[in-house]
């Protein structure tokens, strides 16, 4: 089967370093890994939870020096994304992780953004890049970093708010939040991965976002629920990062079905891919192996991720009919 049409809106670019890149890197830059070989790293990608993937996914980071080096891996990606059936992604970048190791803003948002400029024209998919800030660092660190990219007038269409998300609510980040909206940017956060529900209302009241990130908390909710139903929230929801991040024990008890049957504007995305088992494809066909979802399920979790891009109309009507004519092609179930 053909890959299904979509846009990803949760894709840290981070997550998408491969382990083949990750030596190769290491040797173009002269550092020396604390892995045997590729087959070595690879065994270390079993997590207990989020912060165990945390410590493995900042160490790798140590690779990325140059701006071709950032440019390398969002190719890579892209490259990789394409052939998923991926027509738009938003990709986050997280600047704290790299200028802490002594990389300067310019390198990593330069870097990445020369990947996007002509993803189109070489890849057939459109872009737009986050600023994604670490909710485990100060906020007056987040908020200096923020000034920077403005100083700089970076390429972002808008800011989110991940790494380790318990004990680390969104109520920490209004500032940054009240400094974002007043910029004009777009606002998007993880809330109830592995925090409760309720970090996804305060992202909502508090912060204000227009999407939220993971959000598969909110079932522990049927007031959120039925509030995130009524404003159709967009709940970016990333399967094989769940379970692999233990979020959920397997993926035959992932909630999305039921999320879908509630009637959430739910869409799949791949978070980390290279960590977490998969690209948007690979989440695709395992969910088909668990739920046999229909094809007017799978349509409409493609439908919903469009509809939820930080897209022109004009960009919004495209890709939905590139989707309506991947249906007319499958028979509906």
């Amino acid at each position: 089967m053909n890959s299904l049409p979509a846009a990803e809106l949760h894709l840290h670019i981070e997550g998408t370093l491969e382990p083949e890149l990750i030596f190769a890197l290491a040797e173009r830059n002269g550092i020396q890994l604390p892995y045997a070989d590729i087959e070595d790293l690879r065994r270390r990608y079993e997590f207990d939870d989020l912060q165990s993937f945390l410590d493995l996914y900042y160490s790798n980071m140590a690779v990325l020096r140059t701006a071709a080096d950032f440019t390398e891996m969002t190719r890579s990606y892209l490259a990789r994304a394409a052939a998923a059936g991926v027509r738009h992604a938003e990709i986050m970048v997280d600047p704290q992780a790299h200028i802490t190791r002594g990389v300067p803003l310019e390198t990593c948002i330069n870097g990445v953004a020369a990947a996007l400029v002509d993803s189109e024209s070489q890849f057939g998919i459109s872009t737009e890049l986050i600023a994604a800030f670490l909710r485990d660092e100060p906020v007056d660190d987040a908020l200096a970093v923020f000034d920077s990219l403005l100083a700089m007038e970076a390429p972002i269409i808008g800011i989110g708010l991940d790494s380790a998300e318990v004990g680390h609510p969104p109520r920490d980040f209004v500032a940054l939040y009240e400094r974002a909206h007043e910029a004009g940017l777009k606002c998007v956060a993880h809330a109830g991965e592995e925090g409760p529900a309720d970090y996804i209302r305060q992202a909502l009241d508090l912060l204000q976002v227009d999407r939220v990130d993971h959000g598969i908390r909110c079932m522990d909710d049927e007031a959120l629920v039925e509030r995130l139903v009524a404003e159709q929230t967009p709940l970016t929801v990333c399967p094989l990062s769940n379970v692999r991040l233990r979020a959920v024990d397997t993926l035959a008890v992932h909630p999305l079905p039921r999320m879908l049957e509630r009637g959430l504007n739910v869409s799949i995305n791949s978070d980390d891919p290279a960590y977490f088992g998969g690209y948007l494809d690979d989440n695709v066909a395992r969910l088909l192996e668990t739920f046999d979802l229909s094809t007017t399920q799978l349509v409409r979790l493609a439908e919903n991720s469009v509809r939820s891009a930080f897209i022109s109309d004009e960009r919004r009507r495209e890709l939905l009919a590139e989707i309506q004519e991947w249906q007319a092609g499958h028979v509906a179930e």
